[in-house]
């Protein structure tokens, strides 16, 4: 399946959940495009009873005209197991699977994910197929996210049957969630939904703040208050309020914020706020935050349409989660799996421009594998292919995380070092240079070298061309010097003389 098939998939199911408040309708276009896209013999989606603890069929295709009389219990069959330990279950052949309780004849394989509003199941999306082993990881793991339409259609249907009278903030929802749907790049998904937040509910500052590894990162913000971090900075590790914030899972409302110190506060100027999860599978992935400059502003406030809000929200960042992923194989190198010249092009540009608004330092180290014809002439392009390849992996091991290493092209690698001044990037030159000559490559009867060449912005250049120019000279240089030696831009002298 082509990445623009993946994307078309994930838009047309948006879009039916976003056609209409119906449930019964927009279940029944799911469905359709289930069938068609993944070609599967039946499918159907099932509600949990809460009463009764057991799933009954509310739409299907497929099907026989019984299935409306279908009772599932919980964790009977795969569709109960799935509901009973929220995660999707997978039979590649039913005739083997003691798990299996037949409901359609003539199916071979088998899949049942659960569909969850924030950490509660309300059903199961059950596809089956007459095909041996039906469903790939790639499949299963595109009709995981499809699957979260169904659940939003299931959710905006009860809310709408619940706050029928609030015409206002519905259509704020509904506005949200059609703008949070087309849009399928983060940075920009965060920073209209945001905006759009502010606007349409009570507060006067939003921020939507992103859980990444042991962190909390503010990612995007809209308001009238004074922010007390820059986006893309971290909250301080000892700040444990948003951490009790995620793993609570509710929502939390302080009314005066006055009586917390600073760690735990997002805007200087802000008196009360609310701060209302963002759930997806049971896994929080962060926090949508309104403040206010007004004491106890929140304490009437009704939160089912925020609730509503941050689930839509939660979803299209999954779905621009799950794009970018897609897109970022378009920037892999092929041979060495590290990224390509591509997405060089497109990180050195973003970051010059981040250097320059904060006023730091950008280090660029082009590095060209000595002597690589040779080696390709006498031992041939597969043992070549296989230097490249591990020439990557040793300076992949050797960089920070918020650095870059790409291949430029051929022999030649590039890295880009973040807030990095020339002194410490002839450091890290060096320890790549070290690294590769001390490497034992397989197959290769002598040492293997690196020449490389080091500029930083802006001592050496203020634009993309200046500053490649300046570091692709310095590696020259160290070619000339004799190789195996490492050069920074308007230097004479190697960091490193050896032969």
């Amino acid at each position: 399946m082509s990445q623009m098939q993946r994307v078309t998939i994930l838009y047309d199911a948006s879009q039916a959940v976003l056609s209409t408040f119906d449930a019964d309708e927009v279940l029944q276009r799911i469905l359709t495009i289930a069938q068609d896209y993944f070609h599967l013999r039946t499918v159907a989606i099932l509600l949990l009873d809460e009463e009764t603890r057991e799933l009954h069929v509310r739409s299907h295709i497929g099907w026989s005209g019984e299935a409306e009389k279908i009772r599932v219990p919980m964790g009977v069959g795969l569709t109960g197991i799935a509901a009973k330990i929220k995660r999707p279950v997978y039979a590649s052949d039913v005739r083997k699977d003691p798990r299996y309780v037949s409901t359609a004849s003539g199916t071979v394989s088998e899949l049942a994910i659960p569909l969850m509003v924030r950490d509660a199941v309300v059903g199961v999306l059950d596809c089956q197929s007459d095909n041996l082993d039906h469903f790939d990881k790639e499949t299963i793991d595109l009709l995981t996210l499809f699957s979260t339409q169904a659940s939003m259609a299931l959710q905006n249907a009860r809310l709408y049957s619940l706050e029928q009278k609030r015409a206002t903030q519905l259509q704020a929802i509904n506005s949200i969630a059609k703008h949070a749907t087309s849009v399928l790049e983060l940075n920009q998904l965060l920073h209209s939904v945001c905006t759009l937040v502010q606007r349409c509910f009570p507060g006067d500052h939003a921020c939507v703040l992103l859980r990444e590894e042991e962190a909390l990162i503010l990612r995007a913000q809209h308001g009238s208050l004074t922010a007390l971090l820059d986006e893309g900075e971290a909250f301080p590790c000892e700040a444990e309020w948003w951490n009790n914030a995620l793993d609570s899972g509710g929502i939390e409302t302080i009314g005066d914020l006055s009586r917390h110190e600073g760690k735990s506060r997002i805007c200087e100027d802000a008196q009360s706020r609310i701060s209302i999860p963002m759930i997806s599978y049971g896994q929080p992935l962060g926090l949508l935050v309104l403040s206010s400059r007004e004491p106890n502003f929140f304490a009437h406030t009704e939160t089912q349409p925020l609730e509503s809000v941050a689930d839509i929200f939660s979803s299209a960042i999954q779905n621009a989660n799950y794009v970018h992923r897609v897109k970022q194989l378009a920037y892999l190198d092929g041979l060495t799996g590290i990224f390509n010249r591509r997405y060089f092009e497109t990180r050195i540009t973003e970051e010059i421009e981040r250097a320059r608004r904060f006023g730091n330092e950008l280090s660029l180290i082009m590095v060209d594998v000595d002597k690589f014809k040779s080696l390709n002439d006498n031992f041939g392009h597969l043992l070549g292919d296989e230097v490249l390849r591990q020439v990557s992996s040793l300076l992949s091991r050797q960089i920070r995380k918020i650095d870059v290493v790409c291949r430029y092209g051929g022999e030649e690698f590039v890295i880009l070092l973040p807030q990095t001044a020339v002194e410490q990037a002839l450091h890290v030159a060096e320890k790549l240079r070290h690294a590769v000559e001390e490497w034992q490559f397989p197959g290769v009867p002598r040492t293997l070298t690196i020449s490389g060449g080091v500029a930083v912005f802006p001592k050496h250049g203020n634009t993309r061309d200046e500053l490649v120019k300046a570091a692709d000279a310095a590696l020259y240089g160290a070619k000339e010097a004799g190789r195996n030696r490492i050069l920074s831009a308007g230097s004479a002298l190697p960091a490193h003389a050896g032969g």
